[in-house]
């Protein structure tokens, strides 16, 4: 640590949510260096598994889906305002071609970090995992582990269940979204809203969170508490245009009428307040 501030390492996606996440902690941690992925890097089995029809199609889907969600930069408004979507520290970014690539243990065997903190990049395996003197956190925009893998809050809605939308800060293992919890973070849920604007609430609220269970774990408190189940994993093929539609047409007819949730955080571990 550096001053009493734990030396971070940030891997992450480059959306406005991501840059967003990552301001917080270079403000609330001593930030040595983010991460990003540019892709890019292709392999003849990358091809092949691509090329099959199936996952072509799930693939271009979506994407075309995404386009039309993401479409007018609502996210970037979300969390800058008026104010262009940016690192204050790009002086510390890394690219590179995948999150596991050779280089990013590279990177962190050069920085030292006491915690790496994670959030929207590809599933991390292999060495990288080591890394990170009191280990590796990541941001899921879910609540494990009822809700692991992809498209939590649509999937909490579509459950009716407003209550379990939020975000895991957990630590990272071999599986998906199943390290030890550290944090839910459930953000404010009223009628009204909807899917995007509960998620990205959701990640807003998670970033000050993240700050903090950084210092806590630097303080040396132990946070961290096993998963008691596997729960659900969704999976980015689960969602359908049906299913769209149908929540649409749920929440236009008052799916969350009456619903007055406030912000929420509960934490996890021996000493967890």
């Amino acid at each position: 640590m550096s001053n009493g501030r734990p030396r971070v390492l940030v891997l992450c996606g480059t959306s406005p949510r991501h840059l967003y996440v990552a301001n917080a902690l270079c403000q609330g941690t001593k930030v040595v260096g983010i991460v990003h992925e540019k892709g890019g890097e292709w392999t003849w089995k990358k091809v092949r598994r691509l090329l099959r029809p199936a996952a072509l199609w799930r693939k271009v889907a979506r994407r075309l889906r995404d386009r039309g969600r993401y479409a007018g930069g609502g996210e970037a408004r979300f969390f800058f305002g008026e104010t262009e979507p940016a690192l204050v520290r790009p002086e510390l970014v890394t690219w590179v071609p995948h999150i596991n690539h050779p280089s990013v243990v590279d990177v962190a065997d050069r920085l030292a970090p006491d915690v790496i903190a994670v959030f929207g990049t590809a599933l991390i395996r292999g060495p990288l995992l080591e890394r990170g003197r009191l280990g590796m956190l990541n941001l899921h925009g879910g609540l494990s582990p009822e809700y692991r893998g992809a498209d939590c809050t649509f999937w909490a809605l579509y459950n009716g269940e407003p209550e379990k939308i939020g975000c895991t800060l957990h630590f990272i293992n071999a599986g998906i979204d199943t390290g030890d919890l550290v944090a839910h973070v459930c953000p404010a849920v009223g009628e009204g809203d909807d899917e995007l604007t509960l998620f990205w609430r959701a990640v807003h609220d998670s970033a000050a969170v993240y700050v903090e269970a950084i210092q806590r774990l630097a303080a040396g408190e132990p946070l961290g508490a096993t998963q008691p189940h596997k729960g659900r994993l969704y999976q980015v093929k689960q969602r359908q245009p049906l299913q769209e539609r149908e929540l649409a047409e749920r929440l236009a007819a008052g799916l969350l009428a009456g619903v007055d949730l406030p912000p929420r955080v509960r934490w996890f571990g021996e000493d967890a307040g």
